[in-house]
């Protein structure tokens, strides 16, 4: 599969727009040789072709699970083909090869467009992905290009390398307890050991856990590597979802606009889901800008 790497003064970002519209790389060169600020991606994970290996994945035009693959919204019903364990998970923007618009020797501009079948509503998503000198900003526009209201939700599904040390601290209210098969159960005050507000342990804690209420700041520190990392959001992004896997060299800290499992959800009559409703020809709007601090 065919890479981008864009540049911006010591820092460095390879997109893989074939694979998803995915990220594949992002390092600083501060100190002379790379640190990786994400997950760095291998030789055998972009022939593979498989997202999931890579440094980051855009969700669009929802995230997380969709139970069975099956909700209703506005009288219709939607069946969509599982994909994980029996469900729907993380959209479809991330299974496809999106087109390149616009590429600068900092900044590219990645298209998907998506025409009604399954999903039932055309859309259309862009990604702007740029370098600046205080890090890397990445846009997303997810526009209904479909004759009736869509359902929607849009973010990012970023790998961060784990080390013993590593921390993460973000200003959350609440955290969402789930089920044998990681959907929600029921929302509550975070226990001391899973509050990032107290900074989470990642290597000492195992969570597949959504986040509610967030300021969406959060601070990754690696007191090994001599860095941190500040996670800005922007737009509807108040979702931090957090995945510790066990006995993994990574972590995720997930900004979404809405909870796992919201379309279903919502029809239930959950008021506070975070799902977005888009009319013919609107768009939705979010933004993650990731700033590394290197000593």
């Amino acid at each position: 599969m065919d890479s981008i790497t864009l540049r911006q003064g010591e820092l460095g970002v390879t997109l893989a727009p074939e694979i998803g519209g995915s990220i594949a790389g992002f390092w600083s060169d501060a100190r002379g040789t790379a640190l990786d600020l994400l997950r760095p991606t291998s030789a055998d994970a972009l022939t593979r072709g498989d997202p999931g290996r890579l440094s980051s994945f855009p969700l669009v035009p929802w995230s997380n699970r969709i139970r069975a693959g099956r909700f209703t919204f506005g009288g219709k019903r939607v069946d969509l083909t599982p994909n994980l364990r029996g469900h729907a998970i993380h959209g479809l923007g991330y299974r496809t090869s999106w087109t390149v618009m616009d590429l600068g020797l900092s900044q590219a501009v990645l298209e998907h467009r998506h025409a009604a079948g399954e999903w039932p509503w055309s859309y259309r998503a862009t990604q702007r992905i740029a370098l600046t000198p205080a890090g890397l900003d990445v846009e997303m526009v997810v526009t209904n290009d479909s004759e009736t209201t869509m359902p929607a939700g849009l973010g990012w599904h970023p790998y961060f390398p784990r080390t013993v040390a590593t921390t993460l601290h973000a200003r959350v209210t609440r955290l969402w307890l789930t089920d044998a098969e990681i959907l929600p159960t029921v929302c509550v005050t975070p226990p001391p050991d899973r509050d990032p507000r107290l900074g989470l342990a990642v290597d000492r804690v195992a969570l597949d856990n959504v986040f509610v209420g967030w300021d969406q700041e959060a601070i990754i520190t690696w007191p090994e590597r001599r860095a941190r990392l500040r996670l800005r959001a922007r737009g509807p992004l108040t979702t931090l979802v957090v995945y510790t896997p066990p006995r993994e060299a990574f972590f995720c800290a997930e900004p979404v606009s809405h909870i796992t499992e919201a379309f279903n959800l919502a029809a239930a009559g959950q008021s506070d889901t975070g799902m977005l409703s888009l009319a013919p020809g609107e768009s939705a709007r979010a933004a993650m800008f990731l700033a590394p601090e290197v000593a």
